[in-house]
C-alpha cells in the first residue's frame, strides 16, 4: 500500500489554508466596500457617514460608533433557557468592528450601550476574546455607554458613561421623547423591502432632521420593525432609513398612523 504525502503548495500552503485565506479576503472586500459606500448624512450641521456595515463614522473626530453589541448572546441564552446557539457570534462581531476600525483610521471608538448581552456574558468572555478588545482598544479612546443590559461598568479598559455629550450631538443608549442632535441605539430597528417576488428585510439606521436610531450592530440580535409605533413616538414625519447592505438604501420611513 503507498502513502500519499501531502506536499504544500509554494505559493500560499495546502489547498485548505489557501481557501481559508481566500474566504476571509472575500469577507474583508465585501466590508471594505461597505464603507467606502457609506452613505453621508447631516444632523445638527454635523456631516456623519452611515456605513453599510451598521457603524456611524463621525469624520471630524475620527471616530466610530457603534451599537447594541450583544457580545456573549450565546452563552446568555444557553444559561437562561439551556438553548444552544453555535457561540461563534462575539468573534464575529469584533472581526466585523476590527475591520471598520482599521478601514476609517478611527482614533476613538463610542459603543452605545448593549455592549455585552448582560454582565455575566461579559465575565464570561474568553481570554483570547478579553485580548481581543484590549488590542482594539490600544492607542484608541474607548467610551462604554450604559445600556439596559449592561447598566454599569464593566471589567474593561475605556471610560464608562450614562450618555456622551459632543456639542452639536449628544450620544446615548435609549432615545428621548424631545432632543436634538441624538445619537441612540436600544431598538435595533430593521425594514422590509420586496425584491424580486420576496422580501428583503434589514437593520437600518432612522433618521430625521433631530435625531438619528443606530441599528444592532451584533450578531445574533434581533430587529424591531421600522412600522412599529415606538419610532412613530419618537421619529419626524421627514423620517427616512438607510437600509444596511454592500450599498446602503436610503428609504422612505413609513410611520404607524402617518400617511
Amino acid at each position: 500500500m503507498s502513502l500519499l504525502l501531502h506536499r504544500p503548495s509554494r505559493n500560499g500552503g495546502s489547498p485548505t489554508k489557501r481557501l481559508i485565506l481566500r474566504a476571509r479576503r472575500g469577507i474583508e472586500t465585501t466590508m471594505s466596500e461597505q464603507i467606502m459606500n457609506g452613505c453621508e448624512i447631516s444632523l445638527a450641521g454635523t456631516q456623519l457617514i452611515a456605513l453599510g456595515t451598521g457603524a456611524l463614522h463621525w469624520p471630524a473626530h475620527q471616530m466610530l460608533i457603534v451599537s447594541d453589541l450583544h457580545l456573549g448572546k450565546s452563552e446568555r441564552i444557553a444559561r437562561r433557557s439551556g438553548g444552544m446557539l453555535p457561540p461563534y457570534e462575539t468573534r464575529d462581531t469584533l472581526t466585523r468592528l476590527e475591520t471598520d476600525i482599521n478601514a476609517t483610521g478611527a482614533r476613538s471608538v463610542v459603543c452605545l450601550g448593549d455592549s455585552f448581552d448582560d454582565l455575566r456574558a461579559a465575565e464570561s468572555l474568553t481570554d483570547d476574546e478579553r485580548l481581543w478588545i484590549t488590542r482594539l482598544q490600544a492607542g484608541r479612546q474607548w467610551v462604554w455607554i450604559e445600556g439596559n443590559h449592561d447598566p454599569g461598568p464593566v471589567e474593561f479598559g475605556g471610560s464608562h458613561l450614562a450618555e456622551l455629550p459632543l456639542s452639536p450631538l449628544v450620544l446615548r443608549h435609549i432615545a428621548k421623547p424631545i432632543a436634538s442632535g441624538e445619537v441612540s441605539g436600544h431598538y435595533h430597528p430593521k425594514v422590509s423591502l420586496p425584491a424580486r417576488g420576496r422580501v428583503i428585510s434589514r437593520p437600518a439606521f432612522l433618521l430625521d432632521k433631530s435625531r438619528l436610531i443606530m441599528p444592532s450592530y451584533g450578531t445574533y440580535t434581533g430587529g424591531l420593525r421600522a412600522d412599529d409605533p415606538v419610532f412613530a413616538r419618537l421619529m419626524e414625519p421627514d423620517a427616512h432609513a438607510i437600509m444596511l447592505g454592500p450599498k446602503p438604501q436610503r428609504l422612505p420611513l413609513r410611520l404607524s398612523g402617518r400617511r
